[in-house]
């Protein structure tokens, strides 16, 4: 065989043996497959963290969860059984396995992972970094593009990602960020939205996200999908989950799959499509029980399961790590590989943000290996802007790490501004990795905001 830069190989899918993990050693298959269990027995503190791993961590990794907890950590720790069973997936954990492990390293974050001091974070780093809250058109719905909406149904998670866009408003708040709250009650918030979409006929296309879905009681989805599938001018539905990798014991309860079956049938019934949409970011993440879930939603009818990722810095930055993960995907779990996203622009998260020349690399590294329809777009999510394929970039100070983007369309927003269309709009590499000339710029730039800011 000719050699490549990546030689394929089919590979089978492991579900890891949950029992070398003393806090688990004593579960049967029936508790693990039980959604219910699974959620009883999220760690969601050290203390239950320790109860999972006990003496096999060195007390160290405890004292740098604790110090990333109450430092610079902006999501809570939530972690199902399931996801924690991913890390280190192959051996009995070891501190040092634990910290190199891809998984732990976006899910489990650590103060040693962060970069030190104001580099931590960009200085145009932001808590709502791609602005949805000012595009709510009710309270949730954010319209930012002509045709899409997206309908956040509820603020929690089965389990929350260190990255997380929507750490501002999602999960329970941590001492670096005090979260917000929606004000309306969830039946009054939805029939908000369902109002304005009757309103808004242009509007075709709703991403039912939150936080995640499964955390909603299904016959709340429901009742919320059936409302868009009353209305006639919504022809794509895609309901958000990273769960059905997290938790996917949730989609395999047979109310859900059941339920999920008779949407389907309506959704085509009507010419609608309704798919899922998970979040999957590294290969040992896709195990026979995402599978299992992933088939079982096909098979109750969806048009399709497609994984939105995002790429990390020592998680899947490499040609490698995202093909691996795209042929685990496609070969083991019919998950169709559908975007990354570059991370997006958060507070403390700059240790897991790759630069756009990079993300360009990527792209072009993995194109030819996958078939067409399961080749992921590689996307930048523009402030004010919106997703952008990353060689969509109109110019780009390579020294700098400043991008500069257009758009074809207006938010809600930009309904009386002229120059929306023509203005370019920012985004920013990560300092760390430019040039000796473009870091010391961004030294000069943090001492001149210094300076302009009053005392006291």
């Amino acid at each position: 065989m000719l050699e490549q830069p990546y030689e394929y190989t089919a590979r089978a899918l492991v579900e890891p043996d949950w029992c070398r993990l003393p806090g688990f050693a004593g579960v049967s298959e029936d508790q693990w497959r039980s959604a219910q269990w699974q959620r009883v027995n999220c760690v969601k503190d050290l203390r239950q963290l320790r109860g999972v791993y006990g003496d096999l961590l060195d007390g160290s990794f405890y004292a740098d969860v604790a110090a990333d907890q109450a430092g610079r950590a902006t999501m809570s720790l939530l972690l199902p059984p399931q996801m924690l069973n991913t890390m280190v997936p192959d051996a009995v954990p070891t501190t040092a396995a634990m910290l190199a492990d891809p998984v732990r390293r976006y899910m489990l974050p650590v103060a040693s992972d962060r970069l030190p001091g104001d580099a931590a974070s960009h200085p145009n780093a932001a808590r709502d970094s791609l602005h949805e809250h000012e595009m709510w058109a009710v309270e949730g719905l954010t319209h930012r593009y002509p045709t899409k909406v997206l309908a956040e149904l509820l603020s929690t998670c089965p389990q929350y990602c260190g990255h997380c866009t929507r750490m501002d408003l999602v999960g329970t708040s941590t001492p670096a960020v005090p979260k917000l709250r929606f004000d309306l009650k969830p039946v009054d918030r939805q029939a908000a939205m369902l109002a304005y979409l009757r309103a808004t006929p242009g509007v075709r296309d709703v991403v039912v996200s939150g936080g995640d879905v499964a955390n909603l009681p299904f016959k709340n989805l429901a009742a919320f999908v059936r409302g868009l599938l009353e209305i006639e001018s919504v022809r794509d539905i895609r309901l958000a989950s990273k769960a059905l990798m997290g938790l996917p014991q949730h989609w395999l309860q047979p109310e859900v799959v059941q339920g999920m079956g008779v949407l389907a049938a309506t959704a085509r019934a009507r010419g609608v499509s309704l798919a899922v949409h998970t979040h999957i970011n590294a290969a040992r993440s896709v195990t026979p029980l995402v599978a299992e879930a992933a088939r079982a939603l096909l098979a109750a009818g969806v048009r399709d399961v497609r994984n939105q990722g995002v790429l990390l810095e020592g998680v899947n930055a490499t040609a490698g790590q995202l093909l691996d993960l795209c042929f685990a995907l496609v070969d083991g779990a019919s998950i169709t590989p559908y975007y990354f996203y570059m991370c997006d622009m958060i507070p403390s998260a700059e240790h897991w943000r790759v630069s756009l020349a990079t993300a360009q690399t990527l792209q072009h590294d993995i194109m030819g290996y996958l078939p067409g329809f399961a080749t992921p777009r590689i996307v930048c999510d523009v402030p004010y802007v919106g997703k952008r394929w990353v060689h969509q970039v109109a110019e780009y100070d390579r020294e700098r790490g400043i991008s500069y983007w257009t758009k074809n369309y207006r938010t809600g927003i930009e309904c009386a501004d002229e120059e929306a269309l023509d203005r370019r709009y920012v985004y920013y590499d990560p300092i760390t990795t430019l040039p000796a000339a473009g870091q010391a710029w961004w030294t000069g730039q943090r001492a001149l905001r210094t300076e302009l800011v009053p005392a006291g």
